[in-house]
C-alpha cells in the first residue's frame, strides 16, 4: 500500500462509520483498528492525518519498528498469529494481543504480564486443521490457566466468497464471549466487517477497504 491518499482514507473511514450505523450500532461501539502490515512505515502518517487511531500489526518487530517511528500517534493492537518468544517485547507497546492461543504464551504473559495486562484468546470457530486457536471445547479450561485480564475474544472464520458464509463463525463467538462475560469481540476483515458487526464486533480489523480509493 503505497501512495496513500489521505482524502481517500479519510472517505473511507467514515464510510465503514456509516456503514456501523446502518448494521444498527453506535459507530463508537465497534472501534476500527487499521491493519498496517502491508503498509510501509513512511506511510503511516497518512492514515494518521486521516483520522485513524488505532493500528494493528501482525508482525511484532514491524510493529515495534512503526510504533518507534510514530510514537504517541497511535494505540496498538497485535492481530498476527503469536510467537511466545515474542511476549516480552510486545508488551511495552500494545493495548490488546489479540492471538493468545497457547500455553507457551500464557506462561510468557505469566512471567512478563502485569497486572494492567490485557489480551483477547483466538479461537478456532471452525476447526480447521493447522491453523491457529483454541478449540471452543478447550476455552474454559484455557481461560482459567490464563495469567492476566481476558479482555475478550478474536476468531479468523475460513475465507470465503461470500460474506454471508462468515456469519455462523461470527455467531459462536459471540455465544462463547456471552457465556463468559467478556466485553470485546474482534472479528470481521475487509471482506464481511459488516456481518461481523451485526452479529457484535467490537473491534473490527480492516487493511484494503480503509486504504483503496472508491471508484
Amino acid at each position: 500500500m503505497v501512495d496513500l491518499s489521505v482524502e481517500a482514507v479519510r472517505a473511507n473511514l467514515e464510510r465503514v462509520r456509516e456503514e456501523v450505523a446502518t448494521a444498527g450500532r453506535e459507530p463508537d461501539e465497534v472501534e476500527i483498528v487499521a491493519a498496517v502490515k502491508y503498509v510501509p512505515v513512511e506511510q503511516l502518517g497518512v492514515l494518521a492525518d486521516a483520522g485513524i487511531t488505532l493500528a494493528g500489526e501482525n508482525r511484532a518487530q514491524e510493529l515495534e519498528r512503526k510504533a518507534d517511528a510514530y510514537p504517541g500517534r497511535f494505540t496498538w493492537d497485535f492481530i498476527g498469529t503469536l510467537q511466545s518468544r515474542k511476549v516480552r517485547d510486545l508488551l511495552p507497546y500494545v493495548r490488546y494481543i489479540h492471538s493468545v492461543a497457547s500455553d507457551s504464551a500464557l506462561a510468557q504473559l505469566g512471567r512478563h504480564g502485569s497486572a494492567d495486562t490485557e489480551v483477547l484468546i483466538e479461537v478456532n470457530v471452525a476447526g480447521e486443521a493447522g491453523k491457529s486457536g483454541i478449540a471452543p471445547a478447550e476455552l474454559d479450561g484455557f481461560l482459567e490457566r490464563c495469567p492476566v485480564t481476558v479482555v475478550g475474544l478474536m476468531a479468523m472464520p475460513p475465507l470465503a466468497p461470500d460474506p454471508e458464509d462468515s456469519r455462523p463463525y461470527f455467531q459462536e463467538l459471540r455465544r462463547l464471549a456471552e457465556r463468559h462475560e467478556l466485553r470485546h469481540l474482534s472479528m470481521g476483515t475487509s471482506q464481511d466487517y459488516a456481518v461481523a458487526v451485526q452479529e457484535g464486533a467490537t473491534i473490527i480489523r480492516l487493511g484494503t477497504v480503509l486504504y483503496v480509493e472508491a471508484s
